[in-house]
């Protein structure tokens, strides 16, 4: 009984309850909101709270330490055939080929969200198995790892979705900027990017896309329009609920989701506003902290990195294109737009970084029973 209360003492000791408090005023923030938009709409939110819930205990009890060898390469291989899968038998929405539909109960999934998963996990996994040497990988090692970002990149970039394509890009090389690269290596990609976008991507952009970017550079959307003159009735402090006419008289798209921020700002004002990004930035800087304390844990620092970049760009290009900032594109804003598929992952990314966390100092372990957790201090 001692040896099994040591046990649960030292795996709360290590699950970061800090992590959880700080989202919770962003779920009832967002949950308010929703109903007050569309009251429809509220069950449906609570239901995807109760299986991001479930996601995220299922992914902490699960032993990843034990069998992330060959869990994640099975894993990976899954989620690229599933990407492939949707040039064939995809699901057109709105002139996007995105989603692949269950047979039978007409449920559609959306294999780009889960590649950021099985992402995380093969970096972790790579460079936990080849750590970087003093002054950063070489250019070797970083080919073979981009391999694994640049290939599901494509597949995504193709259906298309761009943006989502971006922030897998965007987090996957902001992981391996943190681990460690040779700075040679980012002055070469940054001069070919440079060089890149007018002779070679905007080109081959799609049309929907190239006017995304005229509008922005020209004028501002319908949407941003709309959000704009949401967030300026807003005030400083806000608007009571029935004054809040852009949104409740559905003047504002997508008020839900996509533009949610923009609702905030009308019913809370530029303090609200202030409040919520305040949250994130406190989130995002608490995840850098527990990758820079881990830093012998490469699993621990990837996955604690990734989801810290992942939540800097979702909020950054959600709330830049909403002011006129940034071209618009279906971007979240991260675990409070409406929307099951991007909360649940995050919950399961959540819950992968507790496990790790928490199972950090034990060496062995599995969920049938907890006397067979080893700690690593009883083997010195």
């Amino acid at each position: 009984m001692k040896h099994l209360l040591e046990i649960d003492t030292k795996l709360l000791k290590n699950f970061n309850f800090i992590l959880i408090i700080q989202m919770i005023p962003l779920w009832i923030m967002s949950v308010f909101l929703v109903k007050e938009i569309q009251p429809s709409l509220y069950d449906k939110q609570m239901l995807y709270y109760t299986v991001a819930f479930i996601g995220f205990v299922v992914a902490f009890i699960i032993p990843w330490r034990k069998i992330i060898w060959w869990f994640v390469p099975i894993f990976y291989g899954a989620n690229l055939l599933m990407l492939i899968a949707v040039e064939f038998i995809g699901k057109s929405i709105l002139g996007a080929q995105r989603w692949i539909e269950i047979p039978g109960i007409g449920i559609t999934v959306q294999p780009s969200e889960f590649i950021k998963v099985s992402v995380l996990m093969m970096l972790g996994h790579l460079i936990s198995r080849t750590p970087p040497p003093k002054g950063g990988y070489g250019l070797v090692s970083f080919a073979k790892l981009s391999v694994f970002i640049i290939v599901p990149f494509l597949l995504i970039a193709k259906e298309p979705d761009l943006g989502t394509a971006l922030v897998l890009l965007i987090s996957g090389y902001g992981i391996l900027f943190i681990i460690g690269v040779k700075w040679q290596i980012w002055a070469i990609i940054i001069t070919v990017v440079i060089v890149s976008i007018p002779t070679i991507i905007y080109p081959n952009l799609h049309d929907y896309q190239k006017k995304r970017i005229n509008d922005f550079l020209d004028h501002p959307s319908y949407h941003v329009q709309q959000a704009l003159i949401a967030i300026g009735s807003g005030g400083l402090d806000g608007n009571a609920k029935e004054d809040a006419t852009q949104t409740q008289l559905k003047f504002l798209p997508i008020s839900t989701s996509d533009f949610i921020f923009a609702y905030l700002g009308e019913r809370f004002g530029f303090i609200g506003m202030v409040s919520v990004v305040l949250l994130y930035i406190f989130l995002i800087l608490h995840l850098l902290f527990i990758s820079w304390l881990h830093q012998d844990d490469h699993l621990i620092q990837v996955f604690a990195t990734g989801t810290a970049f992942l939540f800097f760009i979702y909020m950054c290009v959600n709330i830049y294109m909403i002011i006129g900032l940034a071209p618009v594109v279906g971007l979240p804003l991260p675990m409070f737009s409406h929307g099951g598929t991007s909360f649940i992952i995050f919950a399961i990314i959540f819950g992968i970084l507790q496990n790790l966390l928490a199972f950090k100092d034990f060496l062995k372990y599995n969920t049938d029973h907890k006397t067979f957790l080893i700690s690593k201090d009883r083997l010195k």
